[in-house]
């Protein structure tokens, strides 16, 4: 075809979702001159005043016939026809929310998190219960970003992939209990996981937040290795050393625990984050792991502006009326004698 047919029927397109059925409407014309009429092959019923019905009879059609009175049905024809063809109409342009970070919760369940030296509304609770109070609450806000989950222990597990259903990553850290993934704590593993999980990402959108309460005891990865690995990738990790300062509260008296602050290797965990361009946090409280992820909302705005859209706005429905209204005005319109 040629360019200027080509941009015509793109002219079309935009304007009928099926721009096709518009060949239709000259069909009647084209059949009434192709086709050739029916032969008269004589009466079928042969009366001795057969001559007299068929005068009476043309000379009714004749008086009754009405000045353009088969017009409408062409009108109507049409406009069923470019009702069919479904014109259409573009309304304003819609812009969707904001699309959010993409980030990897890297959280640990090993055993000691399950030392009651955290007090959550009043009462004394596990780290990990505390830790998954203050998460959940983190991905309440977190509504237009993707987010995964990965727990570790001896091993790490990917227990959901980035995804904008934050109500599914919620309810599997409802689910996760300390010692799920076994005793031990394999961070480095847990990183390197994270950092193959983030690598379908665009670069500069990969970013692990990994909260801890011991040190690396396990796994096939160490942590330096994995700092590396993440650092030559592209993924920036934010660690998070959690844990009480070693005592607990009883009745009022505080008592050591044995997993205190000194079992945390805040040294490792300051040299992940800043082998990899990310910041380093202390919590030893509730109060303070809100404040850090508070602080996180602010250090990782990466937004991207969604696509905006035009939704189709179908108007086959107006040929359609006009069609219905000269149908029923042909029909009923006082025919005239001629």
């Amino acid at each position: 075809m040629t360019p200027a047919v080509l941009q015509w029927f793109e002219a079309l397109r935009a304007l009928f979702a099926w721009p096709w059925w518009l060949l239709a409407i000259p069909l009647p014309w084209l059949l009434r001159a192709l086709v050739p009429p029916a032969r008269d092959t004589g009466p079928a019923l042969v009366v001795p005043y057969g001559d007299a019905l068929r005068v009476v009879a043309q000379a009714g059609s004749q008086s009754m016939r009405t000045r353009g009175s088969g017009a409408w049905r062409w009108i109507a024809w049409g406009l069923l026809c470019i009702a069919t063809a479904r014109p259409q109409q573009l309304g304003e342009p819609i812009a969707p929310p904001l699309a959010g970070r993409d980030m990897l919760l890297a959280l640990d369940l090993s055993g000691s998190m399950s030392e009651v030296d955290m007090t959550l509304g009043g009462r004394s609770v596990d780290r990990l219960t505390a830790a998954k109070a203050v998460i959940a609450d983190f991905l309440d806000r977190r509504r237009g970003d993707r987010v995964g989950l990965v727990v570790f222990g001896d091993r790490a597990h990917a227990l959901t992939p980035l995804t904008h259903d934050l109500d599914a990553v919620s309810g599997q850290l409802a689910d996760s209990v300390a010692g799920l993934a076994g005793q031990a704590t394999a961070i480095g593993d847990a990183l390197g996981l994270s950092v193959k999980r983030l690598l379908p990402q665009p670069v500069g959108q990969r970013v692990v937040i990994l909260l801890t309460d011991g040190v690396n005891t396990a796994g096939q990865l160490e942590p330096a290795a994995a700092a590396r690995l993440a650092r030559d990738n592209g993924v920036r990790v934010h660690t998070i050393a959690f844990g009480g300062d070693g005592a607990m509260s009883l009745f009022g008296v505080q008592l050591p625990m044995p997993g205190g602050s000194d079992a945390i290797d805040e040294t490792a965990l300051r040299m992940i984050a800043t082998e990899t361009g990310g910041k380093f946090f202390r919590a030893t409280d509730v109060e303070s792991l809100v404040d850090i992820y508070a602080d996180l909302d602010r250090i990782e705005p990466i937004a991207r502006p969604g696509r905006a859209v035009r939704p189709t706005i179908e108007r086959y429905a107006w040929p359609l009326g006009a069609a219905l209204l000269v149908v029923a005005l042909g029909a009923g319109w006082p025919r005239r004698r001629a």
